[in-house]
């Protein structure tokens, strides 16, 4: 018999997202029963595009000749700091711009940092993180120790390791478990954090660190309370502020009276806003005329939120995770679709070698959930690797835009700033799909074969016998956001 691997033919191997939140997966999908592949290319091929030079992205897909494109430097887009392998520590360029005054206002302190791969987190969201290693073991310690209960997590430099976005968020831990008796160790604790807040780093304190491996990262940073809960004021606190209060009455539950009596129909829009929400309507519209394998649903335009901070529910930063899971699941099709070829060979292949066995060629339901590389025949080793070379050349730089995307979103000085980027993030994806549905018209249904439609990242998506059937956000909820 073959050797049976657990390891996953995929190249983009990401922490959970919160893709499930708003997108029910396709009832016709097979990807629970299809075999995959372990195959030792993929670590190589995934850890190489760390490896190479930075290089702007000088044609981005979705903003491809726009003199108002905001990631026209690609890379450079988005503010990062100093390498840690530099020779000095100084402050960052984005630092040095700001003046000891601005500075001063804000809450600066020194925090432990985090670092999350190509990862990007937005203020009140929930995450768990799994602890194994040990500086990190160290980082939980202290954090618990002190009492201070959080850190700061951001993204790493797509092309230059020891590099950090120069905007990152503040992680709260709300809940510890400890796993080492249940893992053999392997894993210290099992943590589930909420993001209160952005924060802006000034510089790396111990650069040695990085390299040494033997505690981690502390940063010089701001804190940028979004949410009303990252400065860690107490009750005590609120009641000397607030002396109309009762004293048992914390800052948590007024917030959350305060958003229960507040809805996006209740709050008036700017003019910047109701572009957004617009332009927005009219996307789901065109989604829905071109029956696009991945869309909202019509009901989630009246849920689309555009209002400032936490308080109002539904808000922009909601509208912002929803537009990133959406970019996930498009990347979670158009990888299917590209794997969904050596998928129904490699079935074929296995059918034929259970057969030789027995002398009856094997059927569906016997067919392994996973095939060791090397049990291959050489021609479909071959056509893996060419698989993978062309999923890595045609995915990575759309993985990096919206990634990208999202960071430059993050690093916003502003409010008004964050709803303009989102427009024009919205407008282009609009721009093409207005494009295709044209292109249609005109080649009466072949415009997918001209206007492709460009795949972003995705966290762990399985290879399928078929690429799942249209896929909607909030399918059968009146409620994007529920």
């Amino acid at each position: 018999m073959m050797r049976i691997s657990a390891l996953s033919l995929s190249l983009f191997l990401c922490s959970a997202s919160i893709a499930s939140a708003f997108v029910q997966p396709s009832r016709t999908s097979s990807a629970a029963s299809s075999p995959r592949v372990a195959s030792p290319t993929t670590a190589a091929v995934a850890s190489s595009w760390r490896r190479q030079q930075p290089k702007p992205l000088s044609r981005l897909q979705m903003t491809e000749d726009d003199e108002n494109n905001p990631l026209a430097r690609g890379v450079d887009s988005v503010n990062w700091l100093p390498s840690v392998y530099g020779s000095s520590p100084s402050r960052s360029v984005f630092d040095a711009a700001t003046s000891g005054e601005e500075e001063g206002e804000g809450v600066t302190e020194t925090l432990p940092l985090f670092p999350l791969g190509g990862i990007v987190y937005t203020p009140n969201s929930e995450h768990i993180l799994n602890i194994f290693e040990p500086r990190y073991r160290q980082m939980y310690n202290d954090i618990l120790m002190n009492g201070s209960k959080r850190f700061v997590v951001s993204m790493c430099h797509p092309n230059e390791e020891g590099r950090f976005a120069q905007v990152g968020v503040l992680f709260s831990l709300e809940e510890l478990k400890e796993v080492s008796e249940m893992t053999a160790d392997r894993v210290k604790y099992i943590c589930n954090h909420r993001v209160t807040g952005r924060v802006k780093l000034h510089k790396v304190l111990n650069p040695e660190a990085w390299e040494s491996r033997d505690t981690y990262l502390k940063v010089k940073g701001t804190i940028i309370d979004d949410t009303g809960y990252a400065l860690g004021r107490s009750d005590d606190d609120d009641d000397d502020e607030e002396n109309d209060m009762d004293e048992n009455i914390s800052k948590k539950l007024v917030s959350a009276i305060n958003k229960a009596g507040l809805s996006a129909s209740t709050t008036p829009q700017t003019p910047e806003e109701e572009a957004l929400s617009q332009s927005f309507s009219d996307l789901v519209e065109l989604q829905h005329d071109l029956s696009e394998d991945v869309r909202f649903t019509r009901a989630s335009v009246k849920s689309f939120g555009v209002a400032e901070g936490t308080d109002v529910d539904p808000n922009l930063w909601t509208s912002i995770r929803l537009w990133q899971s959406y970019a996930e699941q498009r990347l979670v099709a158009g990888q299917n679709e590209m794997q969904k070829e050596f998928q129904e060979r490699l079935v074929e292949y296995l059918k034929k070698e259970m057969g030789k066995e027995d002398g009856t060629e094997g059927s569906d339901d016997e067919l392994p959930s996973a095939i060791g590389f090397q049990d291959l025949s050489p021609e479909l080793q071959s056509e893996l690797i060419d698989l993978q070379k062309r999923m890595t050349a045609e995915l990575k730089p759309l993985l990096l835009e919206q990634t990208l995307s999202m960071q430059k979103i993050l690093e916003a000085a502003d409010h008004e700033e964050r709803v303009e980027l989102m427009r024009y993030f919205v407008d282009a994806e609009r721009k093409r799909l207005q494009a295709k549905k044209t292109l249609k018209s005109m080649f009466g249904g072949a415009a997918s074969a001209v206007v492709a439609s460009e795949p972003v990242r995705t966290p762990e998506p399985k290879v399928a016998e078929e690429p799942p059937k249209s896929q909607f956000f909030a399918d059968d909820e009146e409620d994007a956001f529920q």
